[in-house]
């Protein structure tokens, strides 16, 4: 098996900074788009913000298994690979995750007042919310990545074995997904499954399709408009008309329920959501690698940026989020200022976690412990023997940056 180093893609890291952007744009919207601005003559805005943007959290997971497969695919499964491996997300995954848990979970309680009044039964709490990822209301995604990481091993191991389970990869991962989903409607009924992996499997089977098969996908995305077969062009018109339709039958289901309670029936929801953050995972990849080819350098530039910061921007930004949204100052929440107060989180949130970040992989060498891997461009300066500027190694990424 050849166990080459695959070639770097620059473009994940676009990808990255697209799928935190919708990220931040439905937890800026979330408190409005509920039951707080439902009188408000701009909510169809609010509620299309935190509707469409909910491809955020699939294209993680779909660029995390995509980023695996890609770098590991190619790789024997030894014993040392997967010391190493899990070695890595122990250090860059797992610990930041528990402190996160921590830090969130203290601050809670100090916020309700109850941070030292029921130590055993606060223990207890928090133990149960560390193992179901629900600490703070995001930390669930990084707990369903830690899940991926257990399995991925041994679906390495398993695709590598035939290229008949490659065919079926995403096949597979539809049925699992959906078949949890129609079990747990009819019989199990766990509020959380939000909080479990499998409710995501056919986005990580989709992302170690692709990467296995990427030498043949790599032409759609690396060759302009214009030396694209007639085919990769057709594919691409029905894969953007897809996505919108998708994306805008997704909305209005919400707007419909949220505006007017008119619900429906749970897998209408579900249905609509996996198709519209299907085909948004898939399509941010064919912008991501666009972007990159066609934009101009400064902004691509910026985007490379907020991609390599993106999984530590993630864990800190709900904190200033709650911050800005106790300076709220009695806005109307019919009025256009109300619309422009969400925006202000949501830049907030973007500016004062990329400062915080920033500064942090600069100044701090112990800053890999609470959010994650330094990427290469931010490692704190050391001086060599002779004197000179240079960076220390980075702290545990994949060949490809931070991989949740």
């Amino acid at each position: 098996m050849n166990a080459a180093p695959q070639e770097r893609l620059p473009q994940l890291d676009i990808y990255r900074a697209l799928a935190i952007i919708g990220v931040l744009h439905v937890h800026a919207s979330s408190f409005a788009a509920g039951e707080q601005a439902l009188q408000s003559p701009y909510y169809y805005w609010l509620n299309w913000i935190n509707i469409f943007f909910k491809f955020g959290t699939p294209s993680f997971i779909f660029l995390s298994s995509f980023v695996l497969f890609y770098n590991y695919y190619g790789r024997p499964v030894t014993r040392s690979l997967i010391g190493n491996f899990y070695r890595r997300r122990l250090k860059y995954i797992l610990l930041p995750y528990l402190l996160a848990s921590v830090g969130y979970y203290g601050l809670t309680l100090y916020v309700n007042g109850e941070f030292m009044q029921h130590p055993a039964e606060n223990l207890t709490g928090f133990l149960k919310a560390l193992f179901t990822g629900s600490a703070y209301a995001h930390l669930y995604f990084v707990f369903i990545s830690i899940q991926f990481y257990l399995l991925f091993p041994l679906l390495l191991k398993l695709l590598q074995t035939s290229r008949v389970w490659v065919r079926w990869t995403v096949p597979l991962g539809l049925a699992l997904q959906w078949g949890f989903i129609l079990w747990n409607k009819y019989q199990l009924h766990i509020v959380e499954k939000g909080s479990l992996s499998i409710s995501y499997l056919a986005y990580y089977m989709l992302g170690a399709y692709i990467a296995i098969r990427f030498e043949e996908v790599k032409p759609w995305l690396m060759k302009p408009w214009r030396e694209l077969t007639p085919w990769l062009k057709r594919f691409t018109l029905m894969l953007v008309v897809c996505w919108l339709g998708a994306a805008f039958a997704h909305v209005q289901l919400w707007y419909q329920a949220r505006h007017f309670g008119n619900w429906k029936d749970s897998l209408w929801y579900e249905l609509l959501w996996n198709l519209h953050t299907m085909l948004s995972a898939l399509m941010l990849l064919y912008l991501a690698f666009m972007i990159y080819r066609k934009v101009p350098r400064a902004i691509v530039a910026a985007l490379t940026r907020l991609g390599e910061l993106s999984f530590a921007v993630y864990l800190i930004h709900p904190l200033l989020l709650a911050v800005y949204r106790r300076f709220r100052f009695s806005i109307p929440v019919d009025s256009l200022t109300y619309v422009l107060f969400i925006y202000g989180g949501l830049l907030v949130a973007l500016g004062g976690s990329w400062i915080i970040v920033h500064f942090a992989f600069r100044r701090l060498r112990w800053s890999w412990m609470a959010i994650g891997s330094v990427p290469r461009s931010l490692a704190p300066q050391v001086l060599n023997v002779k004197g000179q500027g240079m960076s220390l190694p980075q702290a545990g990424e994949e060949k490809q940056g931070q991989s949740v």
